[in-house]
């Protein structure tokens, strides 16, 4: 379909390199028993190659020419969910094993760079139903992903990633691997949810709070952009300098502020 003209609402950016594609599979290396979601397939040249080592595929669509392409290309052997991912319930796509046990999903895909994130936060909610992650973001967003304390990239997305997954950048894309060619570099990263939290939160809505608020006044003190949420004495009581700025703290600095918070 390669007259489809890319739309720019839905941030296309049509993946056609083959090593590329080829890295993909074998990194995601999707077995035939189990349950694969590709978000966003476009033209299918990564779909194809999934299919084939899988057998069946989901793939959620939003454009419905695009949907219609797939659908007359693939046949039976691949569901097409027309629909905005930012949207689906995931837990729909689950199918039962005998015994009604569900089997954790793996999610692949080139997300659109323009709603990158707010889907990466869509996916986080059902982490419990996935087993891994595999997408092709822009550079910054996977640096920002796995960034440490301390970094210029360091922010909420690192932090609350972090938190609901082990974050593997795996490679490089280059622009000329996509049409049109982005005017970024492109990376693809593995995320695997954790089977537990690597720190004790109370209230994991308390935490994801704490950390946009401390990062949203990214340039001021603990003291002043947690004002009305901690006080500087409840800061220091959990182990935080208030004087300390937001991208200073590591995973366990927030959360202690987070049980803090929900303890005040």
């Amino acid at each position: 379909m390669s007259d489809h003209r890319p739309r720019k609402r839905f941030g296309q950016n049509f993946l056609h390199d083959p090593h590329i594609i080829q890295r993909i599979v074998d990194a995601v290396a999707p077995g035939p028993d189990e349950t694969l979601v590709e978000i966003g397939p476009g033209e299918g040249a990564l779909t194809g190659p999934l299919l084939a080592a899988a057998g069946r595929l989901t793939a959620v669509e939003l454009d419905r020419d695009l949907a219609a392409h797939l659908r007359e290309r693939f046949g039976e052997a691949l569901t097409v969910v027309e629909a905005d991912a930012t949207r689906v319930d995931l837990r729909e796509l689950l199918p039962e094993q005998e015994g009604g046990e569900e089997r954790p999903l793996r999610l692949v895909g080139n997300l659109p760079y323009n709603v990158s994130t707010p889907l990466l936060f869509h996916f986080l909610g059902y982490r419990n139903a996935i087993r891994d992650m595999h997408f092709m973001l822009q550079r910054e967003v996977v640096e920002r992903m796995g960034a440490k304390p301390g970094s210029r990239q360091y922010g909420r997305l690192s932090v609350m990633v972090q938190y609901h997954c082990a974050v593997t950048p795996l490679f490089r894309v280059p622009a000329g691997a996509f049409r049109p060619a982005p005017k970024v570099e492109s990376m693809v990263v593995r995320l695997v949810p954790h089977a537990e939290p690597p720190v004790a939160v109370a209230d994991e809505a308390r935490l994801a709070a704490v950390v946009t608020r401390a990062f949203g006044a990214r340039r001021k003190t603990l003291a002043n952009a947690l004002k009305g949420e901690l006080d500087a004495e409840a800061i220091r009581a959990a182990g935080v300098d208030p004087g300390a700025r937001a991208e200073t703290l590591d995973l366990a600095a927030f959360a202690r502020l987070a049980n803090a918070s929900v303890a005040g």
